[in-house]
Protein backbone atom coordinates (compact mmCIF):
# COMPACT_ATOMS: atom_id res chain seq x y z
CA UNK A 1 0.00 0.00 0.00
CA UNK A 2 2.79 2.38 0.86
CA UNK A 3 4.56 1.72 -2.46
CA UNK A 4 1.33 2.18 -4.41
CA UNK A 5 0.65 5.48 -2.61
CA UNK A 6 4.08 6.78 -3.52
CA UNK A 7 3.60 5.79 -7.15
CA UNK A 8 0.19 7.48 -7.24
CA UNK A 9 1.57 10.70 -5.76
CA UNK A 10 4.42 10.68 -8.26
CA UNK A 11 1.99 10.24 -11.17
CA UNK A 12 -0.24 13.06 -9.90
CA UNK A 13 2.74 15.40 -9.50
CA UNK A 14 3.97 14.56 -13.02
CA UNK A 15 0.49 15.09 -14.50
CA UNK A 16 0.11 18.44 -12.72
CA UNK A 17 3.49 19.64 -13.97
CA UNK A 18 2.67 18.58 -17.52
CA UNK A 19 -0.71 20.35 -17.36
CA UNK A 20 0.91 23.54 -16.07
CA UNK A 21 3.42 23.46 -18.92
CA UNK A 22 0.80 22.92 -21.63
CA UNK A 23 -1.85 25.36 -20.36
CA UNK A 24 -2.50 27.98 -23.06
CA UNK A 25 -0.91 31.36 -22.41
CA UNK A 26 -2.84 34.59 -22.74
CA UNK A 27 -2.63 35.88 -26.33
CA UNK A 28 -0.19 38.70 -27.00
CA UNK A 29 -2.69 40.36 -29.29
CA UNK A 30 -6.37 40.20 -30.17
CA UNK A 31 -8.32 41.08 -33.30
CA UNK A 32 -12.05 41.71 -33.15
CA UNK A 33 -14.78 42.75 -35.56
CA UNK A 34 -18.20 44.33 -35.15
CA UNK A 35 -21.16 45.22 -37.34
CA UNK A 36 -24.39 46.93 -36.41
CA UNK A 37 -27.23 49.25 -37.27
CA UNK A 38 -28.60 52.30 -35.45
CA UNK A 39 -31.95 54.03 -35.92
CA UNK A 40 -29.92 57.22 -36.40
CA UNK A 41 -26.18 57.85 -36.27
CA UNK A 42 -25.52 60.49 -33.63
CA UNK A 43 -21.98 61.68 -32.95
CA UNK A 44 -21.42 63.94 -29.98
CA UNK A 45 -25.21 64.11 -29.94
CA UNK A 46 -25.46 65.65 -33.43
CA UNK A 47 -27.33 63.78 -36.18
CA UNK A 48 -25.14 62.40 -38.96
CA UNK A 49 -27.75 60.46 -40.96
CA UNK A 50 -30.72 62.86 -41.17
CA UNK A 51 -32.86 60.91 -38.71
CA UNK A 52 -32.55 57.73 -40.78
CA UNK A 53 -30.91 54.37 -39.94
CA UNK A 54 -27.16 53.96 -40.39
CA UNK A 55 -25.14 50.83 -41.11
CA UNK A 56 -21.92 50.63 -39.10
CA UNK A 57 -18.99 48.31 -38.57
CA UNK A 58 -15.38 48.14 -37.45
CA UNK A 59 -12.25 46.19 -36.64
CA UNK A 60 -10.05 46.50 -33.53
CA UNK A 61 -6.53 45.27 -32.81
CA UNK A 62 -5.06 45.31 -29.31
CA UNK A 63 -1.66 44.17 -28.01
CA UNK A 64 -0.91 43.07 -24.46
CA UNK A 65 1.68 45.87 -24.18
CA UNK A 66 -1.13 48.45 -24.30
CA UNK A 67 -0.94 49.59 -27.92
CA UNK A 68 -4.06 49.37 -30.07
CA UNK A 69 -5.36 50.40 -33.49
CA UNK A 70 -8.61 50.15 -35.37
CA UNK A 71 -10.98 51.33 -38.04
CA UNK A 72 -14.70 52.05 -37.91
CA UNK A 73 -17.16 53.16 -40.55
CA UNK A 74 -20.73 54.39 -40.89
CA UNK A 75 -23.10 55.60 -43.55
CA UNK A 76 -23.85 59.34 -43.27
CA UNK A 77 -25.98 62.00 -44.96
CA UNK A 78 -24.91 65.33 -43.45
CA UNK A 79 -22.24 66.17 -46.03
CA UNK A 80 -24.59 65.76 -48.98
CA UNK A 81 -27.27 67.63 -47.02
CA UNK A 82 -24.83 70.55 -46.80
CA UNK A 83 -24.76 70.68 -50.60
CA UNK A 84 -21.71 68.58 -51.47
CA UNK A 85 -21.94 66.11 -54.34
CA UNK A 86 -20.00 63.34 -52.56
CA UNK A 87 -19.48 62.14 -49.01
CA UNK A 88 -21.82 59.36 -47.87
CA UNK A 89 -19.32 57.33 -45.82
CA UNK A 90 -17.38 58.13 -42.66
CA UNK A 91 -14.24 56.10 -41.97
CA UNK A 92 -12.47 56.56 -38.63
CA UNK A 93 -8.85 55.41 -38.30
CA UNK A 94 -7.34 55.43 -34.82
CA UNK A 95 -4.49 54.21 -32.70
CA UNK A 96 -3.25 54.73 -29.17
CA UNK A 97 -1.78 53.40 -25.97
CA UNK A 98 -3.51 52.29 -22.75
CA UNK A 99 -1.77 51.91 -19.41
CA UNK A 100 -2.36 52.01 -15.66
CA UNK A 101 -0.64 54.05 -12.95
CA UNK A 102 -1.49 54.92 -9.35
CA UNK A 103 -4.75 52.99 -9.53
CA UNK A 104 -6.01 54.86 -12.60
CA UNK A 105 -6.35 53.75 -16.23
CA UNK A 106 -5.10 56.07 -18.99
CA UNK A 107 -5.70 56.17 -22.73
CA UNK A 108 -3.92 58.47 -25.20
CA UNK A 109 -4.27 58.36 -28.95
CA UNK A 110 -4.92 59.85 -32.38
CA UNK A 111 -8.10 59.72 -34.48
CA UNK A 112 -8.55 60.51 -38.17
CA UNK A 113 -12.09 61.14 -39.43
CA UNK A 114 -12.00 60.41 -43.16
CA UNK A 115 -15.15 61.38 -45.05
CA UNK A 116 -14.47 59.34 -48.14
CA UNK A 117 -14.41 61.40 -51.34
CA UNK A 118 -16.14 64.36 -49.72
CA UNK A 119 -16.41 67.62 -51.69
CA UNK A 120 -17.54 69.76 -48.77
CA UNK A 121 -14.81 72.34 -49.46
CA UNK A 122 -16.63 73.20 -52.70
CA UNK A 123 -19.64 74.40 -50.70
CA UNK A 124 -19.60 78.06 -49.67
CA UNK A 125 -18.82 78.52 -45.98
CA UNK A 126 -17.12 75.13 -45.53
CA UNK A 127 -13.72 73.50 -45.88
CA UNK A 128 -12.75 69.83 -46.25
CA UNK A 129 -14.62 67.69 -43.72
CA UNK A 130 -11.67 65.39 -42.95
CA UNK A 131 -10.51 65.95 -39.38
CA UNK A 132 -7.56 64.94 -37.17
CA UNK A 133 -7.84 64.78 -33.39
CA UNK A 134 -5.62 63.83 -30.48
CA UNK A 135 -7.25 62.59 -27.30
CA UNK A 136 -6.49 61.63 -23.71
CA UNK A 137 -8.71 59.90 -21.17
CA UNK A 138 -8.48 58.82 -17.55
CA UNK A 139 -10.70 56.23 -15.85
CA UNK A 140 -11.31 55.71 -12.14
CA UNK A 141 -13.68 52.88 -11.32
CA UNK A 142 -16.79 53.27 -13.52
CA UNK A 143 -16.09 56.93 -14.40
CA UNK A 144 -14.12 58.27 -17.38
CA UNK A 145 -13.13 61.81 -18.37
CA UNK A 146 -11.88 62.37 -21.91
CA UNK A 147 -10.50 65.41 -23.74
CA UNK A 148 -10.22 65.61 -27.56
CA UNK A 149 -8.32 68.37 -29.39
CA UNK A 150 -8.54 69.00 -33.14
CA UNK A 151 -5.23 69.21 -34.98
CA UNK A 152 -7.01 70.42 -38.12
CA UNK A 153 -10.20 72.25 -39.02
CA UNK A 154 -13.09 70.47 -37.35
CA UNK A 155 -15.69 68.70 -39.51
CA UNK A 156 -15.61 71.30 -42.28
CA UNK A 157 -15.72 74.42 -40.10
CA UNK A 158 -13.37 77.05 -41.53
CA UNK A 159 -10.48 78.16 -39.30
CA UNK A 160 -11.54 75.86 -36.45
CA UNK A 161 -8.22 74.16 -35.69
CA UNK A 162 -7.83 73.91 -31.91
CA UNK A 163 -11.47 73.03 -31.23
CA UNK A 164 -12.10 70.67 -28.32
CA UNK A 165 -14.57 68.23 -26.85
CA UNK A 166 -14.61 67.53 -23.11
CA UNK A 167 -16.75 64.66 -21.90
CA UNK A 168 -17.50 62.70 -18.75
CA UNK A 169 -19.27 59.37 -18.52
CA UNK A 170 -19.74 56.42 -16.21
CA UNK A 171 -20.67 52.81 -16.94
CA UNK A 172 -22.61 50.94 -14.27
CA UNK A 173 -23.00 47.16 -14.37
CA UNK A 174 -26.58 46.38 -13.34
CA UNK A 175 -26.14 42.62 -13.57
CA UNK A 176 -27.67 40.05 -15.94
CA UNK A 177 -25.89 41.69 -18.88
CA UNK A 178 -27.41 45.16 -18.37
CA UNK A 179 -25.36 48.38 -18.20
CA UNK A 180 -26.36 52.00 -17.72
CA UNK A 181 -24.17 54.85 -19.00
CA UNK A 182 -24.85 58.54 -18.28
CA UNK A 183 -22.80 61.02 -20.34
CA UNK A 184 -22.25 64.76 -20.59
CA UNK A 185 -20.09 66.67 -23.06
CA UNK A 186 -19.11 70.12 -24.24
CA UNK A 187 -18.14 70.77 -27.86
CA UNK A 188 -16.22 74.03 -28.28
CA UNK A 189 -15.72 75.03 -31.93
CA UNK A 190 -12.95 77.60 -32.24
CA UNK A 191 -13.85 80.79 -34.16
CA UNK A 192 -17.30 79.33 -34.83
CA UNK A 193 -19.03 79.66 -31.46
CA UNK A 194 -22.49 79.34 -33.02
CA UNK A 195 -21.68 75.64 -33.45
CA UNK A 196 -20.55 75.15 -29.84
CA UNK A 197 -22.97 73.30 -27.57
CA UNK A 198 -23.48 71.05 -24.54
CA UNK A 199 -24.98 67.57 -24.73
CA UNK A 200 -26.25 64.94 -22.30
CA UNK A 201 -27.35 61.36 -22.81
CA UNK A 202 -28.35 58.21 -20.98
CA UNK A 203 -27.72 54.80 -22.56
CA UNK A 204 -29.06 51.43 -21.44
CA UNK A 205 -27.46 48.37 -23.04
CA UNK A 206 -28.05 44.64 -22.85
CA UNK A 207 -25.60 41.85 -23.66
CA UNK A 208 -27.77 39.29 -25.47
CA UNK A 209 -25.03 36.67 -25.63
CA UNK A 210 -23.09 35.12 -28.51
CA UNK A 211 -21.62 38.52 -29.42
CA UNK A 212 -24.97 40.25 -29.86
CA UNK A 213 -25.91 43.39 -27.91
CA UNK A 214 -28.67 46.01 -28.02
CA UNK A 215 -28.86 49.58 -26.75
CA UNK A 216 -31.26 52.48 -26.36
CA UNK A 217 -30.05 56.06 -25.83
CA UNK A 218 -31.93 59.21 -24.83
CA UNK A 219 -29.95 62.18 -26.23
CA UNK A 220 -30.39 65.92 -25.78
CA UNK A 221 -28.46 69.13 -26.56
CA UNK A 222 -28.88 72.86 -26.07
CA UNK A 223 -28.59 73.41 -29.84
CA UNK A 224 -31.23 75.74 -31.25
CA UNK A 225 -30.84 76.29 -34.98
CA UNK A 226 -27.10 75.93 -35.73
CA UNK A 227 -27.44 72.30 -36.85
CA UNK A 228 -30.75 72.66 -38.72
CA UNK A 229 -30.34 71.90 -42.41
CA UNK A 230 -31.37 74.82 -44.60
CA UNK A 231 -32.61 72.54 -47.41
CA UNK A 232 -34.63 69.82 -45.69
CA UNK A 233 -35.21 71.48 -42.30
CA UNK A 234 -33.90 68.56 -40.26
CA UNK A 235 -32.58 69.64 -36.85
CA UNK A 236 -29.58 67.44 -36.12
CA UNK A 237 -29.38 68.69 -32.54
CA UNK A 238 -32.93 67.98 -31.43
CA UNK A 239 -33.65 65.60 -28.55
CA UNK A 240 -34.08 62.01 -29.69
CA UNK A 241 -34.12 58.37 -28.64
CA UNK A 242 -31.77 56.13 -30.64
CA UNK A 243 -31.87 52.33 -30.65
CA UNK A 244 -29.19 50.05 -32.02
CA UNK A 245 -28.02 46.46 -32.29
CA UNK A 246 -24.43 45.24 -32.72
CA UNK A 247 -22.77 41.91 -33.35
CA UNK A 248 -19.14 41.47 -32.23
CA UNK A 249 -16.95 38.55 -33.26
Amino acid sequence: MKLKSKLLLALLATSSAAFAQTAPAAPESTLGYNVGVASEYRYRAIGQSRGEPALQGGVDYAHSNGFYAGAWGSTIKWIKDAGATDGSTELDLYGGYKFEAAGLAYDVGFLRYEYVGNKLKNVSGFTNANTNEAYAAVTAGPATVKYSYSLSDLFGNINSKGSSYLEASATFDLGNGYTLTPHAGRQAVKNNTIYSYTDVSLTAAKDLGDGLSASVSAISTNVKSAYTNAVNGYNGGKSIVVVGVKYSF
